[in-house]
């Protein structure tokens, strides 16, 4: 058993003061004030007076860092991933696809496939506790050629319940998540199908018109990805997929806050309209993050960093964001709260996610946390309650 005190703690329901947190095999056991519950005798406690425990970031959309892609086969990459994303905070991910040729796209679904099923088998032993991969988000090939972004136009592909069933199988179920053109012919049967089988669908890389959007969800969409971003622009009389996403409130939305794929008046404006319960913080982080400017790998593609922007050809391609700068960015840019804030990149996305055991740190949750201080910077981060680093 392992005791934790804090200054504040970052709940469901809000702040509780004070709080000692009981965890045991890597579970959360028992939350409360500590003037009210005593420390078993015998079990060790970490004192974080001056901090704050929240609950361990989730980022749903991450194509990679620390040098290296998801979507490469060398045996190190994952682990490098993990350990940058531990850094900053993030304790679960989507390893994310981007648009390749078919058979590297499946080669590297079997292993994303592999990866996850090692931790869930636990093979990772505790020493090495990292962020863990829990499924995989296929963004690409179901796309719009209209916007794109960078994602190789000769690779993109009509949806069909037959493609779709073969990326299903190369992942051996493990698609979480995918994005995917709602206007596309095919694509609604597709989303249906995949809604059936528990993946959030997301419509994304889009230039839907609102009737067809709406089409969208209404077959099993339920999410935005990197919203107003690769979509069709908002105009008073076309809305277009913004118009549907916007104003629905069924469909959460997640953004890249990095002051570079959006204004921070448009993160605003997002953060108005889905508000604290629907807005989901990602990355959009490539192989690129954490390291300098230089040329790197997205998938296939090659591309350039130079004063925190990622391009392809002039095109903006992902980011190098990290999830506790996109935290502190949000909550300045939309003057929220430090809680509200925090919601977005853990609760928010382990929702959209259907990660019952993540993003909250209650009784029987997942013991994942971060250790933050006032300013929201990360000082320690926890995965099933084993140190995955300690500082920067």
């Amino acid at each position: 058993m392992l005791a934790l005190a804090a200054q504040r703690l970052i709940s469901p329901t809000g702040y509780i003061e004070n709080p000692v947190v009981l965890v045991e095999d890597g579970s959360i056991l028992e939350i409360a004030p500590r003037s009210a519950r005593s420390v078993p005798a015998g079990v060790a406690v970490l004192d974080f007076s001056q901090s704050i425990l929240a609950p361990g970031y989730v980022d749903l959309h991450i194509h990679g860092s620390a040098g290296y892609d998801v979507m490469g086969d060398a045996a190190e990459a994952l682990p490098a991933v993990e350990q940058l994303l531990a850094r900053h905070g993030v304790t679960s991910y989507y390893p994310t696809t981007v648009t390749a040729p078919i058979d590297p796209t499946l080669r590297a679904l079997e292993r994303l496939a592999s990866a996850i099923e090692e931790r869930d088998r636990k093979i990772v032993p505790p020493p090495a506790a990292r962020a863990a991969p829990l499924g995989i988000h296929l963004e690409g090939p179901f796309i719009s050629h209209a916007r794109r972004g960078v994602h190789p136009p000769e690779n993109l592909l009509t949806p069909t319940l037959a493609a779709f069933e073969r990326f299903w199988q190369a992942a051996r179920g493990r698609i979480r998540m995918m994005t995917i053109a709602p206007e596309l012919d095919g694509a609604i049967e597709v989303i249906a199908e995949a809604a059936r089988r528990g993946v959030c669908v997301s419509l994304g890389h889009s230039d839907a018109d609102l009737q067809t959007s709406e089409r969208g969800f209404g077959a099993g969409a339920r999410h935005a990805t990197h919203t107003f971003n690769a979509m069709r622009p908002l105009n008073h009389r076309d809305p277009g997929i913004l118009g549907a996403v916007l104003t629905d409130s069924r469909v959460t939305a997640d953004i890249i806050a990095d002051g570079v794929h959006l204004d921070p008046a448009i993160v605003r404006l997002i953060a108005r309209l889905k508000g604290p319960q629907h807005t989901v913080l990602i990355t959009d982080g490539t192989s690129a993050t954490g390291m300098p400017d230089g040329t790197y790998r997205l998938g296939s593609l090659e591309v350039e960093v130079r004063d925190g922007r990622c391009t392809s050809d002039g095109k903006l391609a992902g980011s190098v964001l990290t999830m506790d700068r996109a935290v502190r960015n949000l909550a300045q840019f939309a003057g929220w709260t430090l809680e509200q804030a925090v919601t977005a990149a853990s609760l928010n996305p382990a929702r959209v996610g259907g990660l019952s055991n993540k993003g909250a740190l209650t009784a029987g949750a997942d013991a994942d946390f971060v250790v933050l201080n006032a300013a929201g910077e990360v000082e320690r981060t926890f995965v099933a309650g084993v140190e995955a680093v300690a500082g920067r």
